[in-house]
C-alpha cells in the first residue's frame, strides 16, 4: 500500500505544505522535500499565471485548511463562496495547481520510502517485514529450511498481470516528466556541491514548469496501441532490470540455487482482453506481441552492445574455452584488431543474430547497424546457450568476477522474458462463445438451436464435437463478422505461439463462467482453430474459468469438480502438468453483493476449490482479479496473500495490477522491485508456513466461519436493498457521482458500460468504484458492515458476541485484513464532501431519502468497527498513513468542491448544446485527475 506523509503547517511560498502533528525526525527529509516541491510549484504558478492567481490559490488553500483542521463552518461557507465566484479560466488554474501538488507529494512520498529502506540496509537492521529475508526467518522458526524454500520456488509461478482499465488518469507525457522529477529528487540525497545543488533545483523547477505547460488530459480516446505502449514503459523503467536483480538477491538470501527456475514472470491482458472491448481483436494481439518483441530486443541489443565494450579480455593475457573460440570463429566480425578478443567477436556475432531475429519477429530495426549477416535464433533458449558459453569461459579462466556486473543479469533476463517479454492472456465473455458456436452448429447442419439446449444436452453435443475428427467451420459458408473475428483471434494465437514461443500466449479466460459448457465451448473453438488436437490429447492454451458474481462463486467448486471429472479434460490437465488455473473476480462480486459478502464468498469459494482439487489430484492455481480500491479487492498485496485460506497459496498465484496502481507500484524502480519482492515473500510464507491441525484451533476457526456466514447474509441483504431494491437509486447514483463525466473522459479504450443502458447491472465494476471514490463516499468498500454487525449482536448475547468478534479480529488473519482494509477506506471517506455531491441530485426527496440511509449506515459501520477493534481513531495501527490521509484532505477538499461546482455548471449548460463550454468540461476532467492522484488507490 502506498502511503503519503505530509509535513506540519508552515506557510512557505505557495503554502503547499500540510498541517498536522509534529513528525518524527526520520520523516524530516520528506517534509523538506514536499515543502521544496511546493515552493517550486508556487514559483511556477506565479510566473506562469500571475500573482493574482497565485494569491487566489493560496487563499483557497488556507481556507480549506481552516475548514478541515479546525472544523470551522464559517470557513466552509467562505470556501464555497470563493469557488462559486471563480471564472472559468481561474477554475482551471486552481484545479491544475492542487492536482499537481498531489502528484508532487506522491513523488516525494515514494522517494522517502526508498530513502528509509536504504537507511535500514546501511544500518544493517534486521530483515524488514514483507522482505524475502523476513519470510525465510519466519519459515526457519517454523522448521522450514532454505532448501525446502528453494525447491518450492523451482516449481512456483508468481505472476503480476498488467491490465488496461479506465482508471489510469495520467498521460505518458506526465509520467515521463514525473520520472525525471523523481530522479532529480533522489539526487538530492547524494553529497552535492553548492553549484550542483543549485543546478538540481533549477532542473526540478524546469521539469515542474514543463509539467505545468503540458496538458494533463487526452483530447482523443486512448487506443489499445496507446495502452500497450504505456504499459511497456514500465518494463523499460523497472521490470527489465529489477526482475533479474531481484532473482539474484533472492538466490543470495536462499544460499541455495533455484536451478534457473523462472518463478516470477510478468503477464498482460493489454491487447488480448476482448471482454466488452470491441477495439481488441486479432490485430491488437499481433501488435501487442510485436511491441513486446521490440521492447525486449531493444534491451537485449543494448545490453549485448555494452557488454561487448566491457569484455575486452585478450587471449594474449588470459586463455578462453574451446567453446568460446568456436563461437567467436562463427562471428561475422573479421577485424584483425579484435583477433585476440574472442568475447567481443562472439558478442558481435550474438548481436548480429539478435538483430536478424528481431526483424523476423516484427520488432523495429535496431538503432545500431550490425556487422555482416547471421542466422536468426530459432528460440530464446539458443540465445541463452550462447550467452552461457561466455559465462562458462569466464568462470573457468579467472573471469568469474566479470560475469556479475552485466552478463549474469542478461542471462537471467533471457530466461525470464524470452523473446515474448510477457505472456498475453486472451479473455472473452461466455455469451460470445455461445453465439459463435450456435452459428457454427447451424451452418454445419449439426444443431439449429444450440442456445436453447439445456446444460446436459449442450455438454453432450460439445463432447461429441470435440471428439469428432472433422471441423464445423467451412470456407464456403458466409459467417457473421463476430464469428469470423473470434475464430481469427484463436488462429492468430496459434501463429503467435509458433512465432514467439509457447509462453507468449498460454491462457484463455472465460468471463461470466456459469456452467461446464462455458468451458467446453472454448475447447471446441480451440479445436476449430488448431490449438487443440484431441487425437494427441493436447490443448496448447489453458482454458480458465472466471467466477465473478456471488452465485457464480458459490457454484465454482461444483463446476470445477464436474469439469475435471470429464475424461477428455482429465487427459488435457495431465498434459498441463496436473495443473488447472481458476480466476476469481473481486470487482463484480463486490458490485453484486457488497464488500463483506464479496470477501466472504471469495474465501468460501477458495476453500471449496481446494477440497475439490485435492479430491481430483490436481494442483490449483488461483488468479486473483484484484483492483485498486478495497471494494475491488485492493489493499496491501502482502497482507492479502497471507490472509488467503489454507492450501490456496501453493506456489501458484497470479494477480492483476490495474489502472493507476501500476504507476504507483512500478514507476519508481526501487519501489517496483520492493513490490515484486513482497509478492515472492508472501507466497513463500503463505505456501510453506505449517498450518495448525490442533482440534481446538480447528474448532475455533469453524466458529469464526459460522459467524462470518451470518454476518455476510445480513450485509448482503443491506447492500442489495440499497443498491438494487431502492426505487430511484440508479438515478441517485448517476446524479450524485461524476459517473457520466468519467464515461466521457479519454481514460482507456474500454467503454465504461457493457451495454448502452443506465442499469447498474450493466455498468462495469471499475467506473462504479471509481465514481464512489471521486465523491469521497467509497461506498463499495464498507456499506453493509454496520447493519450486519449491529443486527447480529442484537440477535444474540451482546457481550459474548462482541467478545467473539474481537477475538476474530485478533486471531484470524482473514477477518483482521478485512477490517484493516475497511478502516483505510473509512479514513478516506468524507461525509460532508459526499453531501455536496448529493446536492447534485435534482429530486430533493430522493436525495434526502438515500443520503440519510447512507449516512446512517456509515455511522453504524464506524461504531461497530470501533467496538470490534477497540480503536476510536481511524488507522490507529498505521499512524503514518492516518496522518497522510488527514493531511491530504485539505488539498483534496478544494478539488472536490470545485468538481461539484463544475458539474453543476456543465449539466446546466448541457441542456442546450450551443451553450456547452469546453473549459468547464475540461475543468471537471482535471479535477477527476487530481482527486485520483490524491487518493492513489481510487480505481
Amino acid at each position: 500500500m502506498n502511503q503519503a506523509i505530509l509535513p506540519d503547517s508552515h506557510t512557505d511560498a505557495i503554502g503547499f505544505v500540510a498541517a498536522g502533528p509534529t513528525l518524527e525526525n526520520k520523516d524530516v527529509p520528506l517534509k523538506e522535500d514536499i515543502r521544496m516541491l511546493g515552493r517550486l510549484l508556487g514559483d511556477v504558478l506565479r510566473k506562469q499565471e500571475g500573482k493574482a492567481v497565485f494569491d487566489l490559490v493560496e487563499t483557497i488553500r488556507q481556507t480549506a485548511v481552516r475548514f478541515r483542521r479546525e472544523d470551522d463552518w464559517q470557513a466552509g461557507e467562505e470556501l464555497s463562496a470563493l469557488l462559486k465566484n471563480l471564472t472559468r479560466d481561474q477554475t482551471v488554474s486552481v484545479v491544475r495547481a492542487f492536482s499537481y501538488f498531489s502528484h508532487l507529494a506522491n513523488i516525494a512520498e515514494d522517494q522517502h520510502h526508498v530513502r528509509r529502506r536504504r537507511v535500514h540496509q546501511i544500518a544493517g537492521s534486521k530483515a524488514q517485514p514483507t522482505s524475502v529475508a523476513y519470510a525465510l526467518e519466519r519459515l526457519k522458526g517454523a522448521g522450514v529450511g532454505r532448501e525446502e524454500a528453494a525447491a518450492f520456488l523451482r516449481d512456483a509461478l508468481i505472476s503480476p498481470v498488467l491490465t488496461a482499465h479506465p482508471t489510469e488518469v495520467q498521460r505518458k507525457s506526465t509520467l515521463d516528466a514525473e520520472h525525471d522529477i523523481a530522479r532529480l529528487l533522489a539526487e538530492r540525497d547524494l553529497p552535492l556541491t553548492p553549484k550542483e545543488r543549485a543546478r538540481n533545483t533549477m532542473l526540478l523547477q524546469a521539469r515542474i514548469a514543463n509539467l505545468w505547460q503540458t496538458r494533463m488530459l487526452r483530447y482523443e480516446k486512448l487506443t489499445v496501441a496507446n495502452e500497450i505502449d504505456n504499459a511497456l514503459s514500465y518494463y523499460r523503467t523497472t521490470f527489465l532490470r529489477e526482475l533479474p536483480a531481484l532473482y539474484d538477491d533472492i538466490e543470495e538470501e536462499l544460499q541455495v540455487s533455484t536451478c534457473g527456475a523462472t518463478y516470477l514472470q510478468m503477464g498482460s491482458w493489454i491487447g488480448g482482453d476482448r471482454d466488452g472491448n470491441p477495439n481488441v481483436n486479432a490485430g491488437t494481439m499481433q501488435h501487442a506481441l510485436a511491441r513486446h518483441a521490440t521492447t525486449i530486443f531493444d534491451f537485449y541489443l543494448d545490453e549485448v552492445h555494452t557488454l561487448g565494450a566491457e569484455l575486452s579480455t585478450s587471449t594474449l593475457l588470459v586463455p578462453a574455452s574451446t567453446a568460446l573460440d568456436a563461437l567467436a570463429a562463427k562471428s561475422p566480425d573479421t577485424s584483425p584488431h579484435r583477433a585476440d578478443e574472442p568475447y567481443r567477436r562472439a558478442l558481435i556475432g550474438i548481436y548480429t543474430r539478435l538483430a536478424s531475429t528481431a526483424r523476423e519477429l516484427g520488432a523495429t530495426n535496431p538503432l545500431r547497424k550490425e556487422v555482416g549477416r547471421a542466422d536468426a535464433y530459432a528460440n530464446a533458449a539458443e540465445f541463452y546457450d550462447e550467452l552461457q558459453i561466455l559465462a562458462d569461459s569466464l568462470e573457468t579462466h579467472h573471469g568469474a568476477i566479470l560475469i556479475r556486473p552485466r552478463l549474469a543479469g542478461l542471462l537471467r533476463a533471457s530466461q525470464i522474458f524470452g523473446f515474448h517479454l510477457a505472456s498475453l492472456d486472451m479473455r472473452q465473455s461466455s455469451d460470445v462463445h455461445e453465439r459463435v458456436l450456435a452459428e457454427l452448429f447451424a451452418c454445419a447442419g449439426v444443431e439449429g438451436h444450440y442456445a436453447n439446449l439445456d446444460e446436459a444436452a449442450k455438454v453432450q453435443l460439445l463432447l461429441a464435437e470435440i471428439a469428432h475428427p472433422r471441423l464445423l467451420y467451412t470456407s464456403y459458408a458466409d459467417y457473421s463478422n463476430e464469428t469470423q473475428s473470434e475464430l481469427g483471434v484463436l488462429r492468430t494465437a496459434r501463429e503467435i505461439r509458433e512465432r514467439y514461443g509457447a509462453r507468449a500466449i498460454r491462457n484463455y479466460i472465460i468471463s461470466h463462467t456459469e456452467t461446464v459448457s462455458d468451458l467446453l465451448e472454448v475447447l471446441l473453438l480451440q479445436k476449430e482453430s488448431g490449438l487443440m488436437r484431441p487425437s494427441h490429447g493436447a490443448c496448447e492454451v489453458m482454458v480458465i474459468p472466471l467466477f465473478e458474481t456471488i452465485p457464480d462463486l458459490q457454484r465454482a467448486g461444483e463446476i470445477m469438480g464436474d469439469w475435471m471429472a470429464l475424461p477428455v479434460v482429465k487427459e488435457l490437465i495431465a498434459q498441463q502438468g496436473s495443473l488447472q488455473e481458476v480466476m476469481l473476480g473481486y470487482s463484480d462480486s463486490n458490485k453484486d453483493g457488497g464488500f463483506l459478502t464479496s470477501n466472504w464468498e471469495l474465501y468460501q469459494a477458495e476453500l471449496k476449490l481446494v477440497q475439490v482439487f485435492a479430491d481430483a489430484g490436481v494442483k490449483l492455481r488461483l488468479f486473483h482479479g484484484r483492483g485498486g480500491t478495497v471494494g475491488r479487492g485492493g489493499g496491501p498485496s502482502y497482507d492479502a496473500i497471507l490472509a488467503q485460506p489454507p492450501g490456496t497459496v501453493n506456489g501458484q498465484i497470479r494477480l492483476t495490477e490495474q489502472g493507476e496502481i501500476i504507476s504507483s507500484k512500478f514507476s519508481n524502480p526501487e519501489i517496483g522491485r520492493r513490490n515484486l519482492e513482497l509478492l515472492v515473500a508472501a507466497t513463500l510464507e503463505a505456501g510453506l508456513m505449517p498450518h495448525s491441525e490442533d482440534p481446538a484451533q480447528v474448532a475455533r476457526l469453524a466458529s469464526y466461519e459460522k459467524v462470518m456466514a451470518e454476518l455476510s447474509e445480513r450485509a448482503y441483504r443491506a447492500y442489495r436493498n440499497l443498491v438494487y431494491e431502492t426505487p430511484g437509486f440508479t438515478d441517485y447514483f448517476f446524479a450524485a457521482t461524476p459517473i457520466a463525466e468519467i464515461a466521457e473522459l479519454n481514460l482507456g479504450s474500454r467503454p465504461a458500460s457493457r451495454k448502452s443502458t443506465r442499469r447498474i447491472e450493466d455498468l462495469r465494476a471499475i467506473p462504479w468504484g471509481f465514481s464512489w471514490g471521486q465523491c469521497r463516499l467509497l461506498l463499495p468498500g464498507w456499506y453493509g458492515f454496520g447493519a450486519a454487525v449491529a443486527g447480529w449482536l442484537a440477535n444474540g448475547n451482546r457481550e459474548e458476541g462482541l467478545a467473539l468478534l474481537q477475538e476474530m479480529f485478533k486471531q484470524w488473519p482473514f477477518f483482521a485484513t478485512l477490517l484493516s482494509n475497511m478502516d483505510m477506506v473509512l479514513a478516506k471517506t468524507d461525509l460532508p464532501i459526499a453531501r455536496r455531491y448529493a446536492e447534485l441530485v435534482p429530486d430533493t426527496t430522493l436525495r434526502e431519502t438515500i443520503f440519510k440511509r447512507i449516512a446512517a449506515e456509515y455511522g453504524e459501520t464506524l461504531r461497530c468497527l470501533e467496538q470490534v477493534t477497540g480503536n476510536s481513531e481511524r488507522l490507529a495501527a498505521n499512524p503514518l498513513l492516518a496522518r497522510s490521509i488527514q493531511n491530504r484532505f485539505a488539498y483534496l477538499d478544494p478539488l472536490n468542491h470545485l468538481q461539484v461546482e463544475l458539474i453543476q455548471r456543465h449539466r446546466a449548460l448541457s441542456k442546450d448544446p450551443e451553450k456547452v463550454d469546453a473549459r468547464v468540461h475540461r475543468g471537471i476532467h482535471l479535477s477527476i485527475n487530481g482527486v485520483a492522484a490524491g487518493l492513489r488507490n481510487s480505481g
